[in-house]
Protein backbone atom coordinates (compact mmCIF):
# COMPACT_ATOMS: atom_id res chain seq x y z
CA UNK A 1 0.00 0.00 0.00
CA UNK A 2 2.74 2.29 -1.12
CA UNK A 3 0.20 5.01 -1.61
CA UNK A 4 -2.31 4.26 0.85
CA UNK A 5 -2.02 7.95 2.46
CA UNK A 6 -4.63 9.50 4.98
CA UNK A 7 -7.02 9.75 2.13
CA UNK A 8 -6.71 6.36 1.07
CA UNK A 9 -7.37 5.36 4.99
CA UNK A 10 -10.06 7.51 4.87
CA UNK A 11 -11.32 5.27 2.12
CA UNK A 12 -10.55 2.44 4.04
CA UNK A 13 -13.02 3.85 6.75
CA UNK A 14 -15.49 4.21 4.18
CA UNK A 15 -15.77 0.81 3.25
CA UNK A 16 -15.38 -0.67 6.74
CA UNK A 17 -19.15 1.14 7.21
CA UNK A 18 -20.88 -0.30 4.20
CA UNK A 19 -23.12 -2.94 3.63
CA UNK A 20 -26.34 -1.58 4.68
CA UNK A 21 -28.68 -0.68 1.92
CA UNK A 22 -29.35 2.49 2.84
CA UNK A 23 -29.29 4.80 5.80
CA UNK A 24 -29.67 3.06 9.57
CA UNK A 25 -33.16 4.39 10.03
CA UNK A 26 -34.47 3.10 6.91
CA UNK A 27 -35.58 -0.73 6.24
CA UNK A 28 -33.20 -3.09 4.28
CA UNK A 29 -33.71 -2.95 0.47
CA UNK A 30 -32.77 -6.13 0.03
CA UNK A 31 -32.09 -6.72 -3.78
CA UNK A 32 -30.42 -2.81 -3.67
CA UNK A 33 -27.35 -3.72 -6.18
CA UNK A 34 -24.23 -3.81 -3.99
CA UNK A 35 -22.69 -0.84 -5.36
CA UNK A 36 -25.85 1.37 -4.71
CA UNK A 37 -25.38 0.01 -1.38
CA UNK A 38 -21.28 2.12 -1.27
CA UNK A 39 -22.97 4.81 -2.55
CA UNK A 40 -25.82 5.22 -0.39
CA UNK A 41 -23.28 4.57 2.40
CA UNK A 42 -20.76 6.87 1.63
CA UNK A 43 -23.26 9.68 1.09
CA UNK A 44 -24.64 8.84 4.71
CA UNK A 45 -20.90 8.76 6.11
CA UNK A 46 -19.88 12.53 4.18
CA UNK A 47 -23.84 14.06 5.54
CA UNK A 48 -22.95 12.47 9.38
CA UNK A 49 -19.67 14.33 9.97
CA UNK A 50 -20.82 17.41 7.70
CA UNK A 51 -19.73 20.32 9.41
CA UNK A 52 -18.75 18.02 12.59
CA UNK A 53 -14.91 17.76 11.71
CA UNK A 54 -13.58 20.13 14.31
CA UNK A 55 -16.00 19.00 17.35
CA UNK A 56 -15.75 15.12 16.38
CA UNK A 57 -11.80 15.38 16.39
CA UNK A 58 -12.24 16.86 20.07
CA UNK A 59 -14.31 14.72 21.62
CA UNK A 60 -13.68 11.17 20.65
CA UNK A 61 -16.62 9.20 22.75
CA UNK A 62 -18.86 11.19 19.95
CA UNK A 63 -16.28 9.91 17.37
CA UNK A 64 -16.56 6.40 18.25
CA UNK A 65 -19.92 7.02 18.79
CA UNK A 66 -21.05 8.57 15.15
CA UNK A 67 -19.23 5.45 13.41
CA UNK A 68 -20.70 2.64 15.60
CA UNK A 69 -24.11 4.45 14.89
CA UNK A 70 -23.36 3.34 10.88
CA UNK A 71 -21.14 0.42 11.25
CA UNK A 72 -22.72 -1.66 13.43
CA UNK A 73 -25.50 -2.34 11.49
CA UNK A 74 -23.57 -2.70 7.74
CA UNK A 75 -20.85 -4.71 8.54
CA UNK A 76 -20.51 -8.39 9.25
CA UNK A 77 -17.99 -8.74 12.46
CA UNK A 78 -18.65 -12.58 13.21
CA UNK A 79 -17.86 -13.20 9.63
CA UNK A 80 -14.96 -11.19 9.17
CA UNK A 81 -13.47 -12.51 12.48
CA UNK A 82 -14.06 -15.81 11.57
CA UNK A 83 -12.67 -15.22 7.84
CA UNK A 84 -9.40 -13.74 10.28
CA UNK A 85 -8.76 -16.45 12.97
CA UNK A 86 -9.23 -18.87 10.14
CA UNK A 87 -8.11 -22.19 11.81
CA UNK A 88 -8.00 -20.82 15.54
CA UNK A 89 -12.05 -20.18 14.85
CA UNK A 90 -12.24 -23.81 14.94
CA UNK A 91 -10.67 -24.68 18.21
CA UNK A 92 -11.68 -21.44 19.86
CA UNK A 93 -14.68 -21.54 22.52
CA UNK A 94 -18.20 -19.60 22.17
CA UNK A 95 -16.41 -17.25 24.41
CA UNK A 96 -13.01 -16.76 22.79
CA UNK A 97 -15.04 -15.87 19.85
CA UNK A 98 -17.61 -13.43 20.99
CA UNK A 99 -14.51 -11.78 23.11
CA UNK A 100 -12.32 -12.10 19.47
CA UNK A 101 -15.27 -10.32 17.56
CA UNK A 102 -15.45 -7.31 20.02
CA UNK A 103 -11.88 -6.77 20.13
CA UNK A 104 -11.88 -6.82 16.32
CA UNK A 105 -14.12 -4.68 15.65
CA UNK A 106 -13.57 -2.03 18.45
CA UNK A 107 -9.74 -1.87 17.10
CA UNK A 108 -11.05 -1.74 13.51
CA UNK A 109 -12.95 1.20 14.60
CA UNK A 110 -10.52 2.85 16.92
CA UNK A 111 -7.51 2.60 13.98
CA UNK A 112 -10.48 4.30 11.19
CA UNK A 113 -11.83 7.02 13.36
CA UNK A 114 -9.33 9.70 12.93
CA UNK A 115 -9.52 8.89 8.73
CA UNK A 116 -13.31 8.86 8.95
CA UNK A 117 -12.80 13.05 9.48
CA UNK A 118 -10.57 13.15 6.20
CA UNK A 119 -13.47 11.71 4.39
CA UNK A 120 -14.46 13.21 1.17
CA UNK A 121 -17.10 11.99 -1.16
CA UNK A 122 -16.07 13.84 -3.66
CA UNK A 123 -12.81 11.45 -4.08
CA UNK A 124 -14.85 8.23 -4.69
CA UNK A 125 -15.79 7.00 -8.09
CA UNK A 126 -17.96 4.08 -7.90
CA UNK A 127 -18.04 1.35 -10.51
CA UNK A 128 -21.21 -0.05 -11.68
CA UNK A 129 -21.60 -3.47 -10.21
CA UNK A 130 -20.61 -6.25 -13.23
CA UNK A 131 -20.92 -9.22 -11.21
CA UNK A 132 -23.37 -11.86 -10.17
CA UNK A 133 -25.71 -10.44 -7.52
CA UNK A 134 -27.07 -13.94 -7.08
CA UNK A 135 -23.88 -15.05 -5.23
CA UNK A 136 -23.00 -14.89 -1.44
CA UNK A 137 -20.01 -13.51 -1.99
CA UNK A 138 -19.19 -9.95 -4.49
CA UNK A 139 -16.75 -7.13 -4.86
CA UNK A 140 -17.53 -3.45 -5.91
CA UNK A 141 -14.89 -1.80 -6.93
CA UNK A 142 -14.25 1.87 -6.77
CA UNK A 143 -11.12 4.18 -7.12
CA UNK A 144 -9.91 6.94 -4.75
CA UNK A 145 -8.51 10.24 -6.11
CA UNK A 146 -5.45 11.22 -4.22
CA UNK A 147 -4.07 15.25 -3.99
CA UNK A 148 -1.73 14.54 -6.59
CA UNK A 149 -4.51 13.05 -8.56
CA UNK A 150 -3.04 9.84 -8.48
CA UNK A 151 -6.57 7.02 -8.92
CA UNK A 152 -6.12 3.88 -6.08
CA UNK A 153 -8.18 1.12 -6.68
CA UNK A 154 -10.05 0.14 -3.91
CA UNK A 155 -12.52 -2.47 -3.63
CA UNK A 156 -15.36 -4.27 -0.97
CA UNK A 157 -16.40 -7.47 -0.52
CA UNK A 158 -19.65 -8.02 0.26
CA UNK A 159 -21.72 -10.82 2.14
CA UNK A 160 -25.22 -11.53 1.15
CA UNK A 161 -27.24 -12.01 4.16
CA UNK A 162 -31.28 -12.06 4.77
CA UNK A 163 -31.17 -8.53 5.46
CA UNK A 164 -29.10 -7.39 2.88
CA UNK A 165 -25.52 -6.95 1.85
CA UNK A 166 -22.76 -6.95 4.59
CA UNK A 167 -19.34 -5.27 4.35
CA UNK A 168 -16.75 -8.22 5.59
CA UNK A 169 -13.69 -6.83 3.55
CA UNK A 170 -11.98 -3.89 1.36
CA UNK A 171 -8.34 -4.25 -0.54
CA UNK A 172 -6.06 -1.35 -1.25
CA UNK A 173 -4.34 -1.64 -4.49
CA UNK A 174 -5.55 -5.83 -4.02
CA UNK A 175 -4.22 -5.98 -0.84
CA UNK A 176 -6.99 -7.32 1.22
CA UNK A 177 -7.66 -6.00 4.93
CA UNK A 178 -8.91 -9.48 6.39
CA UNK A 179 -5.64 -11.42 4.52
CA UNK A 180 -3.45 -9.05 6.04
CA UNK A 181 -4.77 -9.27 9.58
CA UNK A 182 -5.33 -12.82 9.45
CA UNK A 183 -1.32 -13.31 8.67
CA UNK A 184 -0.33 -10.96 11.36
CA UNK A 185 -2.94 -12.43 13.97
CA UNK A 186 -2.13 -16.29 13.14
CA UNK A 187 1.90 -15.69 14.00
CA UNK A 188 0.66 -14.16 17.56
CA UNK A 189 -2.12 -16.43 18.04
CA UNK A 190 0.92 -19.22 17.28
CA UNK A 191 3.76 -17.64 19.56
CA UNK A 192 1.21 -15.99 22.42
CA UNK A 193 -1.93 -18.34 22.49
CA UNK A 194 -5.03 -16.41 21.73
CA UNK A 195 -6.57 -15.18 24.94
CA UNK A 196 -3.45 -13.18 25.26
CA UNK A 197 -3.80 -11.75 21.93
CA UNK A 198 -7.67 -10.69 22.63
CA UNK A 199 -6.79 -9.12 25.94
CA UNK A 200 -4.14 -7.06 23.78
CA UNK A 201 -6.54 -6.19 21.48
CA UNK A 202 -9.14 -5.38 24.36
CA UNK A 203 -6.65 -3.47 26.29
CA UNK A 204 -5.31 -1.33 23.33
CA UNK A 205 -8.99 -0.08 22.92
CA UNK A 206 -9.46 0.66 26.23
CA UNK A 207 -6.68 2.66 26.54
CA UNK A 208 -7.38 4.68 23.29
CA UNK A 209 -11.15 5.11 24.40
CA UNK A 210 -10.02 6.59 28.11
CA UNK A 211 -8.33 9.37 26.18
Amino acid sequence: MSRANNSVTAVICASLLLAGVAIAESPPVIDSSPSTVVEETAKLLDQSIEGRRDELRQDKAALYALIDEILLPRFDRRYAAQLVLARHWRTASEEQRDRFINAFYNNMMRLYAEAVLEFNIGRMDVFPFRGDATKKRVKVKTTMRLDDGTKVPVNYGLVRRDTGWKMFDVEIENISYVRNFKAELNTEIQVEGLDDVIARLEAKYNDSAAQ
